[in-house]
């Protein structure tokens, strides 16, 4: 068996980079806030997942430039994590265009909002699930080097968590039923998630 190695600081000379290709597919986190005047904010980030149970701690990651999403959740320490199923990927994709600030992308792709519970920015209506969450940290990531990069992270603690019961099965969220989506590694790849297999860990 043979591999293909490269550093990614030289370069990986294929045609396209595989990084996100490789580590694949990735959860999207459909982040809505608000600004501290109150108007909506709504982007997809495919860096995005879960990294702690108790309390339960979500976070995404941004990169190239500071979103509006970073600005907001910092100014008012609270945001939402919507889950993105396949009959609601074409607004996804809509939402991910660059606009103005104070632009309502969820106005711009024809979705409706939903009152939060425990926070102010509402959620996607018609959201597989969202995570309400309080702003833990917001920081910038470095190199090898110590060298601060052009990525930023964003995480939270969940406090409120609606899930909807069309895709509860016996008290357990069906994924295969909500067609979750996730984000591939190249220019618009994604998947849908329509099969899943069990696999018991060893006691």
């Amino acid at each position: 068996m043979s591999d293909y190695f490269y550093e990614p600081s030289k370069g990986h000379g294929l045609a396209h980079n595989p990084l996100k290709a490789l580590i694949a597919p990735r959860p999207i986190g459909w982040i809505s806030s608000v600004d501290v005047r109150g108007r909506v904010n709504l982007a997809p980030y495919s860096f995005f997942n879960a990294f702690a149970e108790s309390p339960p701690i979500i976070g995404f990651a941004t990169s190239h430039e500071r979103k509006d999403s970073i600005n907001n959740i910092e100014a008012t320490g609270e945001f939402v994590a919507n889950l993105v199923g396949r009959d609601l990927a074409e607004a996804m994709n809509v939402t991910s265009a660059s606009v103005a600030a104070g632009v309502d992308e969820m106005q711009l792709a024809g979705l409706e909002a939903a009152a939060s519970t425990l926070v102010k920015p509402p959620r996607v209506a018609r959201a597989i699930a969202a995570f309400e969450c309080k702003l833990t940290d917001v920081y910038q990531l470095r190199d090898a080097s110590g060298k601060r990069i052009a990525t930023w992270v964003t995480m939270g603690e969940v406090v409120g968590v609606h899930i909807n019961d069309e895709y509860l099965r016996d008290g357990r969220f069906d994924i295969v039923a909500a067609r979750t989506i996730g984000r591939c590694g190249y220019r618009g790849d994604y998947v849908e998630v329509s099969e899943v297999f069990e696999m018991i860990r060893p006691a």
